[in-house]
């Protein structure tokens, strides 16, 4: 089956679905928000709850549930599980890390008994509609249960994970180059073997959709993401400022990537013309070498920031050098709901159905992007229509609620639990 001939049923409404009781994994808290990933999982669960299904979060995290954390989950689910993860430096980790077949993201995130031991415990339960994985990194600790009861289970994926490598494994030195060859192959392997045990795959673009539909040998769906457009209904950027943003999680190496990539190689172009503007970096995770890596005062370093807004409207243009990453990009989505003017990569723009001149200007090399943000800065109001353009676009076509009805689409298609048949486990 083509992806072209699986997007439409997942567009169907599912207004009949029945309240539903689903049981979602995750490999990290989604609040507070401080990256792509926790975005969609956090709307998600508030557009399910709203309408009525039954959550219960189970959660390997390598930060504990503080009370913001309860406050702001504990009103959406029946119950919140979360468990410690173990660090990387654990004898556990860098043994598998070291001998297993999985790839190292996956021995980091596995071999997890407790974890495994709760997750059986609420399989136990019974009653559950929806048993949902996010991540195939995440699943090692839940595969021998669901094979043995035959339990179908949807699968997210934020990204095709094995098309990572260049942004993830070119930071490796180059001793370790032949153990990322190795890593990679594991990574690859992985993949395909989780996919494959998906009754159903949920990517977040159509392109996405089409690489793991190939991998997994079964259909994926699209449910794509969102922004709450709302919330950026009243940001108004300062076209006219010559400040330049940039807003990431940097545990993510295409994040990394991009700011490098701008600073060494886009900036020093901007400058050699426009010597005034200035480029703000801000988002969870900052490395803290940077501040002495690029020394340059027209460069700002923030951070994490609780008020994006704020950093928006002081803001003439939001770039994203993004060379890598899949899937579709939050940062990108909610500068656009501000009506920030983008300059962005093609990559920056994957799944968002943005126009080159009408909701973006776009550019592949460095060449490319430093004349866009200087056609960008020299031309304020064309660049405040753009913003609006793109803002009107967002409205349009990328809303929560859109995408849970599309998730409840696929939920509505799921076989009852024992209707799969069993299949080995990966060996481990």
């Amino acid at each position: 089956m083509s992806i072209a001939s699986i997007t439409p049923d997942a567009r169907a409404p599912a207004a009949s679905l029945r309240p539903l009781r689903i049981l979602i994994t995750l490999p990290y808290l989604p609040w507070p928000i401080t990256s792509g990933g926790k975005a969609r999982q956090f709307h998600l669960i508030r557009e399910l709850a709203s309408r009525g299904h039954k959550l219960t979060l189970l959660v390997q995290s390598k930060t504990e549930a503080d009370a913001a954390t309860e406050a702001a989950l504990g009103p959406l689910v029946e119950r919140l599980v979360v468990l410690p993860r173990r660090s990387l430096r654990h004898p556990r980790t860098l043994w598998h890390a070291a001998v297993s077949p999985l790839p190292l993201l996956t021995t980091v995130n596995g071999f997890a008994p407790e974890l495994t031991r709760r997750f059986v415990s609420l399989l136990d339960e019974g009653g559950w509609d929806v048993v949902q994985i996010e991540h195939s990194y995440g699943f090692e600790p839940f595969e021998t249960e669901l094979a043995r009861r035959a339990q179908p289970f949807v699968l997210t994926e934020h990204n095709v994970e094995s098309e990572l490598g260049a942004a993830t494994y070119g930071k490796w030195p180059a001793a370790l180059r032949l153990l990322a060859r190795y890593d990679q192959a594991r990574a690859r392997r992985w993949e395909r073997h989780v996919l494959s045990r998906a009754e159903a795959i949920v990517a977040v673009t159509e392109s996405d959709a089409r690489t793991l539909t190939a991998i997994g040998g079964r259909p994926a769906h699209v449910v794509p993401n969102g922004v709450d457009t709302r919330a950026f209904a009243d940001v108004w950027p300062n076209v006219h400022s010559r400040h330049v943003l940039f807003l990431g999680n940097y545990e993510y190496a295409p994040n990394i990537d991009a700011v490098e990539w701008a600073l060494t190689h886009i900036w020093p172009r901007v400058w050699q013309r426009m010597p005034e503007a200035h480029f703000t970096v801000c988002g969870h995770g900052l490395p803290a070498g940077w501040r002495s890596r690029f020394p340059d005062p027209r460069v700002h370093f923030h951070g994490y920031v609780a008020r994006l807004a704020d950093v928006q409207s002081a803001s003439a243009a939001f770039l994203a050098p993004l060379r890598f990453g899949g899937g579709s990009k939050l940062k990108v989505l909610e500068a656009m709901a501000a009506g920030l003017p983008l300059v962005s990569t093609r990559e920056g723009l994957s799944g968002l159905g943005a126009s080159d001149g009408v909701h973006a200007q776009v550019g592949d090399t460095a060449d490319a992007l430093a004349d866009a943000l200087v056609r960008t800065l020299s031309d304020p109001a064309a660049a405040r229509a753009m913003g609006e353009s793109a803002r009107a676009h967002v409205r349009e076509h990328f809303d929560w609620s859109q995408a849970a009805t599309r998730l409840e689409a696929v939920y509505a298609r799921l076989s009852p639990a024992g209707a799969m048949p069993v299949v080995r486990p990966c060996p481990a």
